[in-house]
């Protein structure tokens, strides 16, 4: 890329939630733009696979499990990476889970989990890596925000409440960290298809849901590199508190036709 705005050579980056989807993408993306890279999940088959791919890249990474919702876990991966590989200067946050139900139906298992997964350990992650941010005086955090932070989604409750969450902690964060160099936004992927989702596109709800796309399909995965990229990179240095969406067009969309 040589050494433009965007030229994210001599960087660490993590990514929790890196091992499968939007994550993994972003990572083999954020490694393609230059930075070192760890990738963490809870499955260390997948972790390991992971790391392989940004090694073939040319980049260094650790090969390290970790859930976000065990903040010692996060933990052991920032001392690592301090260690190991000398800082972390961008986080992104992927790490997510849904279940579709009526919400009368729902328990508060069931909503427990979700909301510790994606709001809880959002914020377990950016404590973790945020603390050392703070006191570096730099860093960018890229939490991984949703349609749903703005729009509700039929049976899909905890989800979008979590997902409402994750926009107002990245806004929070943005300000109260601002002094300190450290930059909070979010992307905000529209309808891609993932193995979380995948099952729920292929009925009259993807249907539904390609019709209030304007641009009238599912995004790639790779569509959510560029605006991460951005986010991590230089070019972003006065953009804070931001959710960037990256949805053919969906939350502009009043009527379609």
């Amino acid at each position: 890329m040589g050494h433009s705005l965007f030229d994210l050579s001599g960087k660490t980056a993590v990514v929790a939630g890196g091992t499968s989807g939007i994550g993994r993408t972003l990572a083999l993306g954020l490694a393609d733009a230059g930075a070192d890279v760890v990738v963490v999940g809870r499955r260390q088959d997948a972790v390991y696979e992971a790391a392989a791919d940004i090694e073939s890249r040319g980049r260094r990474t650790l090969r390290l499990t970790a859930d976000v919702t065990d903040r010692a876990s996060l933990e052991r991966v920032r001392d690592a990476c301090l260690t190991q590989l000398g800082d972390v200067h961008i986080l992104v946050v992927a790490a997510g889970v849904t279940a579709k139900m009526p919400t009368l139906d729902m328990d508060e298992t069931a909503w427990r989990h979700i909301l510790d997964t994606n709001l809880t350990g959002t914020l377990l992650a950016c404590q973790v890596f945020g603390a050392s941010m703070v006191a570096r005086r730099g860093g960018r955090i890229i939490n991984v925000a949703s349609l749903s932070s703005f729009l509700g989604f039929f049976e899909v409750a905890a989800y979008t409440a979590s997902k409402a969450g994750v926009a107002g902690l990245t806004r929070a964060l943005a300000v109260e960290w601002a002094h300190a160099g450290v930059t909070v936004n979010a992307i905000v992927p529209g309808v891609f298809r993932t193995d979380l989702n995948k099952h729920l596109l292929d009925t009259g709800r993807g249907q539904e849901l390609l019709t209030r796309t304007p641009m009238r399909r599912f995004g790639k995965l790779e569509e959510l590199v560029g605006a991460t990229v951005f986010l991590a990179s230089d070019a972003a240095s006065f953009v804070t508190g931001q959710l960037l969406a990256i949805d053919g067009g969906y939350l502009a969309s009043g009527v379609n036709q």
